[in-house]
């Protein structure tokens, strides 16, 4: 905006801001041209805004700004405005141990986006200088670095996190995701094991590994709620319930993903799921806790083991096809929507954050939904 402009911009109480136009009207008054406000935010960071279309409204609108300000204690402004000057890397870091209700794995995936993908760009970058622009010079980074779909939208809802952290802690004045295209991550078709293949793995497979086996292709259990497989979950003869999980690193006993401290979830049991966990536990007993799956120096199982078991088992099996452990928690959804339960219960079931992730990964195998519901529309007419 040129000096001449600025100077018709018109003074308001000290430290309310000012408005004006920017247009090159001689009577500006009279001009069609939508009014601007100038003033500093809380932070003491100077904004701008356009689109007002009358005085009056730029004058509302920089009051409200102006109350504001006021009316926040002088602690709590000076508190935003820390907030602010801190460097990106640093909030990151603080914000992620405040993450209480993150799972240990989920931390450490968290800690990895964040090293690999953020920080590298954003590390050194003041909280108060976010805004979309920012956002989307990150995103375009990334495509440029051919990051993959998938990292980029886990890098963009880890950075999302903790910006809108930032911003409700009032570090950051406006949302800087207003306008932001995120990165799409469509999933790839998933592998579904036959039941032939399941009963070929079971035929061939240690106790043990059949025991996953029955939790994950019959209750959904992920891998590490699968280790903690324990006889006093068996809350029903056909409900089992998952009160935690073994991280599958450190060995250790954890809260479930997406879950809080004692938070758990219910799973319908099948009765092939029951007498595979009554079996093990008569021929090979449970420690004092209930815990079935133990290694031979009595530590919890990990990834390491089992995935010694299931190319050990693939190999007996003869499958050559790409099927990984999380192949049959595929095979629970795929058996629970082919015969019309509704995807909002397995969702549940597989512990999914919202209904959204298991429709992505989930619609096409259900049965088709809008000829169905015709038929059914016309058997009600």
């Amino acid at each position: 905006m040129s000096q001449e402009t600025c100077t018709l911009a018109t003074q308001l109480v000290r430290g309310m801001g000012s408005f004006f136009k920017s247009c090159d009207c001689t009577r500006q008054s009279r001009c069609s041209h939508p009014y601007a406000i100038r003033y500093r935010d809380a932070s003491g960071r100077q904004r701008e805004e356009k689109g007002f279309g009358t005085q009056q409204t730029a004058l509302d609108r920089l009051t409200e700004v102006y109350n504001e300000k006021r009316n926040t204690p002088r602690q709590q402004a000076n508190l935003k405005r820390e907030i602010g000057k801190q460097r990106f890397g640093e909030y990151a870091s603080m914000w992620l141990t405040r993450q209480r209700h993150y799972a240990p794995g989920s931390a450490r995936a968290v800690n990895q986006v964040l090293s690999n993908q953020i920080l590298p760009i954003m590390e050194s970058r003041r909280i108060n200088t976010f805004a979309a622009n920012v956002v989307e010079d990150f995103i375009m980074s990334m495509e440029e670095r051919a990051v993959g779909l998938a990292s980029q939208q886990n890098a963009f809802d880890t950075l999302k996190k903790v910006l809108l952290d930032a911003r409700r802690r009032g570090g950051i004045t406006e949302d800087p995701f207003i306008g932001v295209i995120p990165p799409e991550y469509i999933p790839r078709k998933i592998t579904i094991p036959t039941l032939d293949e399941i009963h070929a793995l079971k035929s061939v497979s240690s106790d043990e590994l059949r025991v996953i086996i029955a939790l994950m292709s019959g209750c959904g259990h992920r891998n590490g709620e699968a280790y903690a497989a324990n006889m006093d979950r068996m809350v029903a003869d056909d409900v089992y319930r998952i009160t935690e999980q073994i991280d599958g690193v450190t060995r250790e006993r954890a809260r479930l993903k997406h879950r809080k401290p004692g938070e758990f979830r219910e799973v319908p049991m099948p009765a092939t799921v029951r007498e595979t966990l009554l079996r093990y536990e008569k021929e090979h007993g449970a420690d004092q806790n209930g815990f079935l799956l133990r290694t031979q120096r009595s530590s919890y199982w990990a990834h390491t083991t089992l995935q010694y078991h299931w190319g050990v088992t693939k190999k007996k099996a003869g499958i050559t096809r790409k099927l990984t452990t999380y192949s049959l928690r595929h095979f629970f959804a795929s058996n629970c929507l082919s015969r019309g339960i509704p995807i909002s219960d397995v969702a549940e079931w597989m512990g999914h954050r919202n209904i959204n992730m298991t429709f992505k990964i989930y619609r096409h195998l259900m049965p088709a939904s809008i000829g169905r519901a015709a038929r059914l529309l016309n058997d009600g007419l």
